[in-house]
């Protein structure tokens, strides 16, 4: 069964998409910008915040379907420049409990809205199982 995830948690969808959806035990959360939910805006700040910010958001979006980012099984980062990746791996490292999610990272030549990353995330419902 298919159901829509939408939460105040994360920024609105700035075009024909759902925050997440939830297909069977999975929550898959549409690629995340750094967004500030409040103001719709790109927050200021470096690669480090915005890695932040993108990761809060995705938290977000997961907490409002009742699971959290160590129920994490995948995770795809778009980096408009992969200089950028060891300042970005150090922020997720922080929040990725051992073991981390199996995640591929990628340098794009444009994110929505400018952004320096973007995140998307295949997670578990809380009381996944096998």
């Amino acid at each position: 069964m298919r159901q829509i995830i939408s939460t105040r948690k994360g920024p609105n969808a700035i075009g024909p998409y759902s925050q997440a959806v939830r297909g069977g035990q999975f929550i898959f959360v549409s690629g995340q910008i750094s967004l500030d939910p409040a103001t719709q805006k790109i927050i200021d700040g470096d690669i480090r915040q915005r890695t932040e910010r993108v990761l809060q958001n995705i938290a977000g979006i997961l907490e409002a379907r009742g699971s959290s980012m160590s129920n994490v099984v995948r995770c795809v980062v778009y980096l408009k420049n992969m200089s950028d990746f060891e300042a970005m791996n150090e922020v997720y490292g922080r929040i990725f409990d051992a073991p981390p999610p199996a995640r591929t990272a990628v340098e794009v030549a444009r994110l929505p809205k400018d952004s320096l990353v973007c995140i998307e995330t295949i997670a578990l419902e809380s009381n996944g199982t096998e």
